[in-house]
């Protein structure tokens, strides 16, 4: 059983791809710098209660659910 996969991953490998969006796109929609999403999405970066809350508006999805797969991750 392995670890669950940082949001990150999930971000770079399904989400971003099924938008039909680049990095640089994504990261104006959430209103973060391409660096801040990019630590993201390489998994250096842990998803904060603010980036959620961002990832949550922007994919139509709660921020609880980023919140609880960066928990996951985690733990």
């Amino acid at each position: 059983m392995g670890e669950p996969p940082h949001p990150g991953s999930m971000l770079k490998e399904e989400v971003i791809p099924a938008l039909g969006t680049t990095v640089t796109q994504a990261a104006a929609d959430l209103g973060v710098n391409r660096m801040t999403l990019h630590s993201v999405l390489s998994e250096r970066r842990a998803v904060s209660p603010e980036m959620a809350i961002r990832l949550g508006a922007w994919t139509g999805t709660s921020a609880q659910s980023w919140l609880n797969m960066q928990n996951a991750h985690d733990l």
